[in-house]
This record gives structure tokens, C-alpha cells and sequence, in this order.
């Protein structure tokens, strides 16, 4: 793997590696992107991210908001096999967006970056909600990942809120335990609010994703349109595309 480029600013360390077409976003040695032009898909947690797309049928994911861009990989994927009309991803870290727009080409049309506190830009924002929202909040501690906000009462009723009647809601959490300490298991009040959850986890990491839907809805038929997608059909087959899906129950 060679170094494309590299940096430090501020006791932090980023790089950009290249493996064949593959490019990968390091911060003190947490790797925060990994995209590949030829190959949409990752093998990893991005595609995790952008699977819930495909609970909802197509051209109905019009308007996504992305918190957390890192190098803009789940940002790619989506503007690529999802379509939206409006991407928006915000992150904090301007070096990150550099990354993004430089060696990911992250600021495509369809695709707006912005530099923000996250928390501080949901809280203030009041325009039209979205159709899916992607919290991918994170930072490193002692070069591990680790969640930069607690998915606590405040932070998911501030996610929901900006959602759609139908929206979806995909938090990327380092474990299923952490998943297990949301506010969604802890907070008796929120479960009402979402009428499908589910966990969604790849066997080559210990991250869980939650899927949190204000619409009914069901694997199979997520698994139905991921295989009408060429692509992700063809990843499937390939074991480029790994996936296991378990639905959430809040008294679990």
C-alpha cells in the first residue's frame, strides 16, 4: 500500500493510501474512507451504510443528509447506486473535506459539503426534512474508532425529527453493544416513533449498524430490490457484498 499524500496538523496524522485503484483515508492510523472508483463497493462498513436505501423503492430516496463525510465514500455510493436529487454531507474536520474533494472527487453535482458541528447544524437547521439520515459521527481514541456523539434521547429525537413521515435513520455504531446502549433499547418513549429496526453487520468487523424506519418494513424486501440492483446483485454473488440483518426489538 503507497502513500499518496500525507499530513500532520495539530498532533493529527492523515493519509491517503492507494492500493490498485482502491484509496483509503487514514487519521492516526483509523481508516475513515476506503472508495474505489471501478468497484462501487467496498467489502466494508460503507456498504452498510447505504444499504437501508433499498427499503424504500426507487426515486423515493430523494433527499439525503450524510453526518460525518470522512473522505465522502458512503456519499459516493449513494450518488451512484441510489440516485438521490440532493446529497448533503457535513463534517467538522476541514482537512477531511480537503481529502474529499481532492482525492475522492466527493463534490460532484448532487453532492453539497459542508464544514460544520454536526449537533450544532441539525439543531439549527429548518428546512425540508430528509428522506434518509446517515449519522457516521466519528473519531479515534488511542488510534481505535470511536464514536464522536452518544446516541442518547436528545441526539436520536433530533435525528427524527428531521426525517420525513417515511424516512429512514442509519447510525454506524463501533459494536452491537454500543447499538444495545442507544436510546432506542434505554428509552421506553422512543420505540413508538419507529415502526421497523433493524441491525445490520458484515463478518469482517465488529460494527453494528442500526436501521431505524418510520414505515413498516421487512428483510426480504430489502433483499428483493438489492438483487433488481445490478450492481449489488453482482456483489452479492461475488461475497463482495457481505451482510447479516437482524430485527430489533426495544425490550431486547
Amino acid at each position: 500500500m503507497a502513500i499518496l499524500w500525507q499530513k500532520t496538523d495539530n498532533h493529527t496524522r492523515y493519509e491517503v493510501r492507494t492500493a490498485g485503484n482502491t484509496r483509503r483515508l487514514y487519521t492516526n492510523g483509523v481508516c475513515h474512507s476506503e472508495y474505489n472508483p471501478g468497484k462501487i463497493l467496498s467489502g466494508s462498513i460503507w456498504d452498510l451504510l447505504m444499504l437501508p436505501a433499498f427499503f424504500h423503492e426507487p426515486g423515493q430516496v430523494r433527499r439525503v443528509l450524510v453526518l460525518g463525510v470522512g473522505g465522502g465514500a458512503s456519499l459516493l455510493q449513494l450518488y451512484h447506486l441510489v440516485k438521490p436529487e440532493e446529497i448533503t454531507g457535513i463534517e467538522l474536520n476541514s482537512i477531511h473535506l480537503y481529502i474529499a474533494r481532492r482525492f475522492f472527487r466527493a463534490g460532484q453535482t448532487g453532492i453539497t459539503l459542508l464544514e460544520a458541528d454536526a449537533v450544532a447544524w441539525l439543531s439549527r437547521y429548518q428546512g425540508e426534512p430528509f428522506d434518509l439520515i446517515i449519522d457516521d459521527l466519528f473519531g479515534e481514541e488511542k488510534r481505535q474508532p470511536a464514536r464522536a456523539v452518544k446516541v442518547d434521547t436528545d441526539w436520536m429525537s433530533l435525528l427524527l425529527r428531521h426525517l420525513t413521515d417515511t424516512g429512514t435513520l442509519v447510525i454506524n455504531f463501533v459494536s452491537r453493544e454500543e447499538l444495545g446502549q442507544s436510546a432506542f433499547f434505554t428509552n421506553t418513549g422512543m420505540a413508538p416513533r419507529i415502526r421497523s429496526a433493524f441491525q445490520l453487520t458484515t463478518p469482517t468487523l465488529d460494527n453494528a449498524v442500526g436501521v431505524f424506519l418510520q414505515k413498516v418494513a421487512d428483510s426480504r424486501t430489502l433483499r428483493s430490490r438489492i438483487l433488481r440492483n445490478p450492481q449489488l446483485e453482482q456483489g452479492l454473488w461475488s461475497r463482495q457484498l457481505r451482510y447479516r440483518i437482524r430485527q430489533l426489538l426495544p425490550e431486547e
